[in-house]
């Protein structure tokens, strides 16, 4: 299937800069039976006893550094994920790419924390710290906004650029998995009062989720890694969840292919690297119902929301979301959609 039937033409004041005033105030389109347009704390009207909804609560780390070359040259880092205690994978942009060996340098307050480029690994850097990066990043870092938020993060992003659920202790993404943060606390506890059940996955988002697919078609793509721990207690979930006829909605992308990957084989507990590639054709093991974000164009995470509802559908609400002037990516509006396997 050719790459360029994903492009679609996205208004930039379109794109969503700043989160909606709060979170379940956030418009929702609702593609089940046919197109209705909602605001998002009407999600509840949908979503019944003895549903499963399936979140991911994995946390944001403060992923961007601004540091120099040890040779002169101003630099900027992306943290992709922890290797080790003292390695990482990081993105690294500056006028020109460090060699193997280059040193980097990160000062703050009056102490100088140096990391040396050890490797690459595709498009990233493998970076020794001299130092724990961990405590570098949650300490110094930058809420690492996507690229197409044209600003620096604020202190308002400290806090909504989360779920309310993230566990701090999973603190490993360097994206929000965003459909989650229309929620607030308020709209899980009516839910919880109805009889929903909730069930977890950690999916920790990598920066690969802005990169658009770049070959001409899309069976080409080589899809980023993710790391993803589903256990053994959400499995029983999904499957007593299923033989009672209840929804298995899953919120956000992230949560898709985290519980899909599980289910791939003999479904079980799983943690590793997720290679998870959905596009027009896959067939979904557990989800039935998916809420999710609007997608840049030619994203992957488009592509999954196609193999959901079907290519044509998906192009069409796209059509209706941006005459009605929804907004768009990760502080943007929101969608309820159902599966239907064509």
């Amino acid at each position: 299937m050719k790459t360029d039937k994903f492009n679609y033409n996205l208004p930039e004041y379109l794109i969503a800069q700043y989160p909606s005033s709060q979170r379940t105030d956030s418009k929702l389109l609702v593609a089940i039976d046919s197109i209705k347009h909602q605001v998002f704390r009407d999600i509840e009207n949908y979503i019944n006893k003895g549903d499963l909804l399936i979140l991911n609560k994995t946390s944001v780390i403060p992923a961007r550094l601004h540091g120099e070359k040890s040779t002169g040259g101003k630099i900027e880092i992306l943290l992709e994920r922890f290797l080790s205690n003292h390695q990482t994978l990081t993105q690294v942009r500056s006028s020109r790419s460090p060699k193997v060996g280059a040193e980097l340098v990160f000062a703050f307050k009056g102490k100088k924390f140096l990391a040396t480029v050890i490797g690459r690994q595709d498009n990233f850097f493998i970076l020794d710290w001299s130092d724990d990066p961990k405590y570098l990043f949650e300490q110094y870092g930058q809420i690492p906004l996507p690229p197409y938020m044209n600003r620096a993060a604020e202190k308002l992003d400290e806090e909504r650029y989360e779920t309310i659920y993230a566990d701090p202790d999973k603190k490993e993404s360097v994206a929000a998995p965003t459909a989650g943060m229309h929620f607030d606390q308020e709209l899980l506890n009516a839910l919880m009062d109805k009889g929903v059940e909730f069930g977890y996955v950690n999916l920790h988002v990598g920066a690969g989720t802005f990169q658009p697919v770049q070959t001409d078609h899309i069976e080409d793509h080589v899809i980023h890694k993710e790391l993803v721990e589903v256990d053994s207690e959400l499995i029983n979930q999904v499957k007593r969840i299923k033989a009672s006829k209840g929804k298995i909605i899953a919120v956000g992308t992230t949560s898709v292919r985290a519980v899909e990957t599980a289910f791939q084989g003999e479904p079980s507990a799983f943690k590793g690297e997720t290679s998870l590639f959905i596009y027009p054709g896959y067939k979904f093991k557990v989800v039935d119902h998916m809420i999710t974000n609007f997608h840049l164009p030619k994203s992957s995470l488009l592509m999954l929301v196609a193999a959901f509802i079907g290519y044509e559908e998906m192009m069409n609400i796209y059509k209706i979301a941006i005459e009605k002037e929804y907004r768009f990516l990760s502080y943007g509006d929101a969608m309820l959609l159902k599966y239907y396997e064509v």
